[in-house]
């Protein structure tokens, strides 16, 4: 077992555990508390080419949904008895990897647990001090790469164009709207509430906000884009998604970037009935996965920092203080769209 100097006790050494959350059931529907299983294990010593990294902020992110069930994707599902993948932040405290030094504060596919052992692939060192450690599971995390490649690659929206954004209260269609407006777009957002709606329009810059709870998105659409929608970014998919179709302008762009209306049903994908109007308006429905971009993942970054230093992107995280078994039901309160921003577990 590896022995941990702890800092609260100079001098002193002990003997310390590592809380992991493990898949123990497929989930149907939503994924309640029988699908978890909370292990204690030891925390591993580092071997030649490792580090071992103590976590302190995890990620929630819809897309875990869809990592639980064992279907074929673009990731492999979680196994049964696995540690559920997360993203999260953390900071090396030992390491036999020439590429990270200890003390180094890290990002990566770590899990959730407490501590996890490292190679070092898909890891990337992070400065506390350009950014609050959150925000590297937000907006300069793959969220905000997400909404980065989604609008920049896919949308390409242009000067005066009208860009909509479903789930735009949330993670990444916050960042994605407001990066369609910094390319000169008309954006509008579509969201559950008042209260969201309104951080759109007057925090965030959005053009007009939707409010789906109201009923008659369609016309509150038509309203919005009386010519058309240029651009619509998707994360919520289902009817909402046929609504964009009926107002889809010529030349139209969709990005399809997540469906969270669908993940926990329980029952078949609802899929687009209004999908002919990709036809007559010569429109394109184009899928996307922030991992086939990774090897531009420093450009983003660095772009997404700047917009941030420049007051140009607003940034908001829900941090939630907690142990491991906090996040289960912080998981469902993300479904049932209880936060607003970039949900995140920072462990206490």
């Amino acid at each position: 077992m590896f022995m941990y100097a702890l800092s609260a006790m100079p001098g002193s050494v002990s003997t310390i555990s590592n809380r992991e959350l493990r898949l123990a059931a497929r989930p149907r529907g939503l994924p309640g508390p029988n699908v978890w299983e909370l292990t204690d294990e030891e925390v591993p010593e580092p071997a030649t080419g490792e580090m071992l990294v103590k976590i302190s902020h995890i990620s929630l992110d819809p897309a875990m949904r869809g990592w639980m069930d064992d279907v074929r994707s673009y990731i492999r599902p979680v196994a049964l008895g696995e540690v559920m993948r997360a993203p999260a932040v953390g900071r090396v405290i030992a390491s036999r990897h020439p590429g990270f030094a200890e003390g180094s504060w890290v990002t990566g596919l770590f899990g959730v647990r407490q501590y996890a052992l490292s190679d070092g692939q898909g890891v990337r060192i992070v400065d506390p001090h350009l950014a609050p450690l959150p925000r590297y599971l937000g907006a300069l995390g793959i969220t905000g790469l997400t909404a980065y490649f989604g609008m920049l690659d896919i949308g390409r929206p242009r000067p005066g164009e009208t860009v909509v954004v479903s789930g735009a209260a949330g993670a990444v269609g916050s960042i994605a709207g407001q990066i369609g407006r910094l390319l000169g777009a008309r954006t509008v957002g579509i969201a559950g509430g008042g209260e969201k709606c309104q951080w759109l329009t007057d925090t965030l810059g959005f053009e007009e906000a939707v409010d789906y709870k109201l009923g008659n998105v369609r016309r509150a659409l038509r309203g919005a884009a009386p010519d058309g929608i240029d651009v619509y970014f998707d994360n919520v998919g289902g009817r909402l998604l046929d609504d964009a179709l009926a107002v889809l302008g010529v030349g139209g762009r969709i990005i399809l970037c997540g469906a969270i209306s669908q993940y926990n049903t329980g029952e078949r994908v609802q899929g687009p009935a209004n999908y002919l109007s990709l036809l007559v308006n010569r429109a394109s429905m184009t899928g996307l996965i922030v991992f086939d971009y990774e090897d531009r993942y420093d450009e983003a970054t660095d772009q997404l920092l700047a917009w941030l230093d420049a007051g140009a992107l607003i940034a908001r995280e829900h941090v939630v203080r907690g142990e491991i078994d906090a996040f289960p039901q912080l998981l469902l309160d993300l479904f049932a769209g209880a936060s607003t921003g970039k949900l995140v577990l920072e462990l206490v």
